[in-house]
């Protein structure tokens, strides 16, 4: 075991110093790295996740992929702190070559410490410098295999500072805890967080674009109607702005799909995003707005807010307060409370009494009252989730599933009676109604409102029993009567039950088979629908959502 240190201090020099003065430095070299949300650029395999360099224990490791340069290991200890010593206990797979960094916002790195001559064991160091976010930055491996650490300790002391303008709450952190009693999968914290990680840089590289120039990014869409659709946006804005501080880049896609927003304005109401835009980046089919998205839209607006603050590029509160009125304005009808399913639709028209069931977002409606002091939204929140739980005891007693769409809102709203927008199997729990497990449930875990949780509960209790409890017999889309209407298995399917899932006590081997089915299961890069649901039903089911 060697000990070496940044700064060689020779005999004479420590003989110089006062009796007092080493005891008083050791006494604030605090260790303030154990348990703090950790990330990496890659595991070798779940059994080395990164969590593991940093839970006390010198008998567990973090092992990267083999072979492979660069590689880094990331620790956000929360707020911002003077960083003076770092301790690497590396196992038999070390860097030779790699560089200690320190950053306030998870983005902008400086080294503290760099070496070319790395020779393993133990390396302790000391070192100079501040921030809330530390990693080890290797570039030259010393054996054929990885990079591996027993423990990757880092002393320091929190300056009170916060996130030094950073990231306010990013990836991992956990500084939004969900209600009580709510299950999460088995496992560490930090290989949870690895997992999502791992998939969002997945979902990224396949959906993720900078197409048409512009400044603009955005979610490609191959399995819709045009290559590029508002609800692909949305759930671009609302996962950018979730996992900053684990991707570094996250803001800038963020201000990106901003800029798609502002010059993709709704032909109805300017405040709201065009539905659907072509190959070359043009508005099409109209240029109105489709609800789905706009909610999106204006929730991730206010994430940013919460994330980055609004005095930069874009004034996120100021775009999500317009977008947020424009909703109310032109996508809710003001006589039932209900959504409508875009700004396109008008009183008198076919449409006008038709909602949408999985637009019934119930956290994005609580966040829209907080943000914007607007008591509507309050009676928003309360008119859906009554027709949630009316229409589970009315048409779904035994299922709790709900269907695409809701026609005749006005008078006795009932699950549609074929086609009367896309598909004859509109009244039943289809490609649009998949998603509303993971809706509600999202609002029950991180509020703990009952409603939303009996909701939830009515939902898991039925798909566990019907399954026998194995995720893989979960069909492609249900009659309300639990009647399966295609075999097969996709991710837009099964994935939302697992949030469902984490409301009910009983149901963590439940749980986990559904969280270990969408492990098992890749990134389909042919649809950003079925990816992009399963990688935020991971985000909720690691304990990674939260409201602003």
């Amino acid at each position: 075991m060697r000990r070496r240190s940044v700064s060689l201090l020779g005999l004479a020099g420590l003989l110089a110093l006062p009796l007092t003065v080493l005891p008083q430095a050791q006494a604030a070299d605090s260790l303030v790295s154990t348990g703090k949300a950790v990330t990496a650029s890659s595991v070798e395999t779940s059994a080395f996740g990164p969590g593991l360099a940093v839970d006390g224990s010198a008998a567990t490791r973090w092992a990267s992929l083999e072979g492979v340069d660069p590689q880094w290991i990331r620790i956000d200890l929360g707020a911002n702190h003077t960083i003076s010593r770092v301790k690497l206990n590396w196992e038999d797979a070390y860097g030779k070559t790699y560089r200690i960094q320190t950053s306030a916002d998870g983005s902008t790195w400086s080294d503290v410490y760099s070496t070319t001559a790395g020779d393993g064991a133990t390396d302790d160091l000391t070192v100079s410098g501040s921030g809330r976010y530390v990693r080890m930055y290797g570039t030259g491996r010393g054996t054929a295999y990885g990079y591996s650490l027993w423990e990757f300790e880092v002393y320091g002391a929190p300056t009170g500072t916060g996130g030094g303008g950073g990231t306010a709450v990013p990836f991992g952190s956990h500084l939004k805890p969900y209600a009580a009693g709510m299950l999460k999968p088995s496992g560490s914290q930090a290989t949870l967080d690895q997992k999502v990680v791992e998939y969002y840089n997945k979902w990224k590289s396949a959906f993720v674009r900078q197409n048409c120039g512009n400044g603009w990014y955005q979610i490609i869409s191959p399995d819709a109607d045009h290559p590029y659709v508002a609800e692909a946006q949305g759930y671009g804005m609302v996962v950018a702005a979730t996992m900053a501080g684990a991707d570094p880049d996250a803001k800038k896609i963020f201000d990106g799909l901003v800029k798609w927003k502002i010059d993709h304005p709704s032909a109805i109401n300017p405040n709201l995003l065009a539905a659907e835009q072509d190959v070359n980046c043009r508005s099409v089919n109209g240029g109105d707005g489709a609800t789905d998205g706009d909610m999106d839209v204006a929730y991730g607006l206010l994430l940013a807010d919460k994330q980055w603050g609004s005095a930069g590029t874009y004034n996120y509160k100021d775009l999500a307060l317009k977008h947020i009125a424009a909703i109310k304005k032109d996508e809710l009808n003001p006589t039932t409370k209900l959504l409508k399913l875009g700004d396109w639709s008008s009183s008198g028209d076919q449409y006008y009494y038709i909602s949408r069931t999985s637009d019934w977002m119930v956290d994005h409606f609580r966040a829209f009252r907080t943000a914007s002091g607007d008591t509507t939204w309050d009676a928003v929140r309360t008119a859906h989730q009554t027709q949630i739980s009316r229409l589970q005891s009315t048409y779904a007693s035994g299922t709790g599933l709900l269907p695409d769409f809701v026609v005749d809102t006005n008078t006795t709203p009932k699950p549609a009676p074929g086609q009367v927008l896309e598909d004859p199997n509109d009244g039943a729990y289809w490609w649009n109604a998949c998603r509303t497990p993971w809706r509600i449930a999202d609002d029950a875990v991180t509020s703990g409102d009952a409603t939303s949780l009996a909701a939830a509960r009515k939902i898991n209790s039925w798909i566990k029993t019907k399954t026998g409890g194995d995720p893989n017999k979960i069909a492609i889309g249900y009659k309300l009567n639990g009647t399966q209407i295609s075999a097969g298995s996709e991710a837009a399917f099964f994935a939302p039950f697992a949030v469902a899932a984490m409301t009910d006590s009983g149901s963590q081997a439940w749980l986990d088979a559904l969280w270990n089915k969408m492990l098992a299961t890749p990134v389909d890069t042919s649809s950003y629908f079925s990816a992009s649901i399963q990688l935020q039903v991971m985000i909720t089911a690691s304990g990674n959502h939260w409201v602003p």
